[in-house]
């Protein structure tokens, strides 16, 4: 029996150590920028000759010799743009983008030089070797050992590349990557650096490759029938044969159904895909409320031995895009209420760390959203695993539509790595291509790119984000799904016109706001706070979710933005260095509209005053002031004295003009026959810090951490709305400050504090700063001081 035992567990080990390795590469890489006018500033690159005979480097960078010890040590995800200083520009480029000197005016701040040295077990000679690069901005090249290996153009789409001829095993192996933002994709933040994952995949030569494993589903009543695709390639320089099959587990793991093993033989260099079908009885679906993540897993053997297996989470839905009665998912009618965003957050830049995706994902949902457009280009994978787990729809979004070789392989990437993911439910093949969307090009390249998404993945269909109004010609005579960017006005129209094709409001809103202020200020580039001011090409709030929520043909829209982000300021230009749309701020505190889409996204009671009540300087003047509620109807009263009941109109607000006196406004209100209370009231001056974190335990794996939120309170405890002043934080502990902000548009403070010295001034009552944690199990004290104040700190435990 012991003998038996034995083998098994030899057996066992066999297989784990025969099977797939995936080994992160983010730690102890060396970063220094490069110059992309001067090859002398930009270690001779463009004055050596790098490829005219393969693994000639002189000594140049390239070398894996080249002494690195100089440069700065960093972990990625890295964006080396977020620490730079703003700089006042009068071109376009300079303000959409943040006003960051990176591009082709900043020479000396536009290129990146990483390396990376790392060694490999000489017990792993004889299989495959693959660097993956989940997403470098942008134009990235690559060489290993001075081999080079390729470059990636894209800055979203990740890419891999085979570099098993090139491995060292008996020194080290060293990584280098150039980075040329010189030129943008986009016209907003976009920072610049190795700004997601990199792994190291390690596979026996015969194996899945990357993404090579596809699920879906059909559902029948209360069963399910999964298919299962999963493909495998030869790498032998021999032929070679085996076995495939797979096996469904469900969200603890315990495996519930498993296919036959089915045989293959591929030729050298061969590749087969092998279809399997498994049924589920009494299958879980994927949901908003209940996000059910079943796991597929595929194991190729030879010889009766595991070679090789891949995990990929699934979830099992259906969707239905009616053209008169809406979206249905399971079929529940759903109205989306969707938001876009980029890929920035206060303090991080670009390079947000897993964690930050929850975080943000939560918050949207909180607010009642049920839907994120990855506007305008291909997500962080951890993105769509947040919104996996957390339950939130994805339109996941192609950055151009183009259908040249480059932007089809990305198309594809795309669609390869997302098709699993659940929370997808449609795809954008593009957005906004004005020259384009309304003629033959456009047509012939959408129906290229459609063709595409149909191979690769059937089971879903595609829109395209299009600011066009009452127009069919060009896109919109091929695209499934109308994606209607603005317009809202023209939607009733081109309904009438064309019954049969659904309509998505894939941009809508553009309301800016400014957290906490109510007046215009042209010197700092505020604007209000209320849902009052939208550009020309822009609509409020309430003008198009009202034409949403009352028409069942709309299947509903994504607000412009959920976040505020860097770079793209509007309505104004320097001092403002990042937009002013969101519903949240850039740190993700809530702006006064927040609460009108909550109060109608939502079934939560929503009782909402706004401004706040500290006007010293107004006594006797009219106040503007605003309720959002979801309740009947609302009485507001001002120092006990009753300022007049209304009744609240269905995704509207209330206003009342008050003439302003110290005190408390109070408003009741009721829903139902419940009674809703909330009060505004005025403080005094800030007298005390308070830090409220997120989550108080972090994991001691170097990668999690928590958000930390700060607020201040007067001698009797009320918070106090309107203060500004400076914080300086300080950590003890094994974790790190990775970023502070304060949601202020026009700050040109530092996200990135020099020599540790971390501060922040509040804007409006907060700020926020962000920790990360080591690698040790313990005790992490945060505290945040500011002068003439009761200092404040958290404790958040590492285990």
């Amino acid at each position: 029996m012991l003998k038996k035992t034995l083998l098994l567990l030899l057996l066992f080990f066999f297989a784990i150590t025969n099977a797939q390795k995936k080994i992160n590469l983010d730690e102890g890489w060396k970063f220094h920028l490069g110059n992309s006018a001067n090859p002398d500033k930009d270690f001779d690159y463009g004055n050596k000759l790098l490829l005219h005979k393969s693994n000639v480097f002189e000594t140049t960078i390239i070398s894996p010799k080249f002494v690195d010890s100089t440069w700065t040590k960093v972990d990625v995800p890295h964006d080396w743009v977020v620490a730079l200083p703003f700089v006042k520009s009068a071109t376009h480029e300079m303000d959409s983008h943040g006003y960051k000197p990176v591009g082709g005016l900043y020479p000396e701040t536009s290129i990146g030089w990483y390396r990376k040295h790392f060694s490999v077990d000489k017990k792993d000679e004889g299989k495959r070797f693959e660097i993956q690069f989940d997403g470098v901005y942008r134009n990235a090249a690559v060489w290993v050992n001075g081999f080079y290996v390729g470059t990636n153009f894209s800055g979203y789409v990740g890419k891999s590349y085979d570099i098993t001829d090139y491995m060292n095993f008996e020194n080290e192996n060293v990584i280098v990557v150039r980075v040329d933002a010189t030129q943008s994709e986009g016209w907003f933040y976009e920072g610049a650096g190795i700004y997601r994952h990199v792994w190291l995949n390690i596979r026996n030569n015969v194996h899945i490759p990357e993404d090579g494993v596809f699920v879906y589903s059909t559902v029948n009543g209360k069963n399910a029938s999964v298919t299962i695709e999963t493909e495998v390639e030869n790498k032998n320089l021999t032929s070679s044969k085996g076995t495939i099959y797979s096996y469904v587990t469900d969200r603890n793991g315990k495996q519930i159904a498993k296919t036959s093993e089915q045989n293959f033989t591929l030729s050298v260099n061969g590749k087969t895909t092998v279809k399997q079908k498994i049924t589920l009885n009494n299958a879980n679906l994927w949901s908003l409320e209940n996000p059910y993540l079943y796991k597929v897993v595929s194991v190729v053997k030879q010889d009766n031995q595991i070679v090789d297996k891949k995990k990929v989470n699934f979830g099992i839905k259906t969707v239905r895009f009616d053209a008169n009665e809406g979206f249905f998912l399971n079929g529940k009618h759903i109205k989306i209420q969707g938001t876009n965003n980029h890929q920035d957050h206060a303090g991080l830049g670009s390079a947000l760390p897993d964690f930050m995706q929850y975080y943000r994902i939560k918050l949207l949902k909180e607010m009642g959203s049920n839907a994120y457009r990855t506007s305008h280009n291909a997500p962080t994978p951890e993105l769509l695993e947040a919104c996996d787990s957390l339950g939130m729809l994805v339109l996941d979004e192609q950055r151009l539509l183009n259908s040249s070789p480059e932007y089809v392989d990305q198309f594809q990437r795309l669609l390869r790595r997302d098709r699993n993911h659940p929370s997808v439910f449609l795809w954008s093949i593009g957005n906004e291509e004005q020259n384009i969307q309304g003629n033959e090009y456009g047509k012939r390249i959408a129906q290229s790119l459609l063709a595409i998404q149909k191979k690769l993945d059937p089971s879903r269909t595609s829109t395209y984000a299009a600011d066009m109004g009452n127009d069919f010609k060009g896109v919109n005579e091929v695209i499934p799904i109308r994606g209607f960017n603005y317009r809202q006005f023209a939607v009733a129209d081109y309904h009438r016109d064309h019954p049969n094709q659904p309509l998505l409001g894939t941009e809508m809103g553009s309301t800016v706001t400014t957290r906490g202020i109510y007046e215009k200020d042209e010197i700092k580039a505020y604007v209000p706070d209320q849902d009052i001011t939208a550009p020309w090409w822009a609509s409020k709030a309430e003008d198009w979710w009202k034409l949403a929520a009352e028409n069942k043909y709309w299947l509903g829209g994504f607000v412009w933005t959920g976040f505020d982000y860097r770079g793209e300021p509007t309505p104004y230009k320097w001092p403002n260095i990042n937009s002013h749309f969101g519903i949240l701020d850039v740190c993700g505190f809530p702006k006064n509209i927040y609460y009108y889409y909550k109060s109608w996204w939502t079934n939560e009671d929503i009782l909402h005053i706004s401004p706040h009540w500290n006007w010293q300087d107004k006594i006797g003047k009219p106040i503007d002031v605003w309720v959002n509620t979801n309740a009947d109807d609302v009485e507001l009263f001002l120092n006990g004295k009753s300022l007049g009941k209304k009744v609240m109109p269905r995704n509207s607000h209330l206003q009342w003009q008050v003439n302003y006196e110290p005190g408390t406004l109070e408003a009741i209100a009721y829903k139902k026959g419940k009674k809703l209370t909330t009060k505004v009231e005025t403080t005094g001056q800030a007298s005390k810090v308070i830090v409220s974190p997120d989550k108080t335990v972090m994991l001691a794996d170097g990668k999690d951490g928590t958000v930390i939120n700060v607020s201040f309170v007067d001698t009797n405890g009320k918070e106090v709305p309107d203060a500004n002043n400076m914080i300086y934080f300080s950590i003890s502990g094994d974790a790190k400050i990775i970023g502070v902000g304060n949601g202020d548009p026009s700050s040109h403070e530092a996200d990135k504090c020099a020599g540790g010295m971390w501060q922040r001034s509040a804007f409006n009552g907060k700020c926020q700063v962000i920790i990360q944690a080591g690698k040790t199990a313990g005790s992490v004290i945060l505290e945040a001081k500011s002068n003439g104040l009761v200092s404040a700190s958290t404790t958040i435990q590492i285990k």
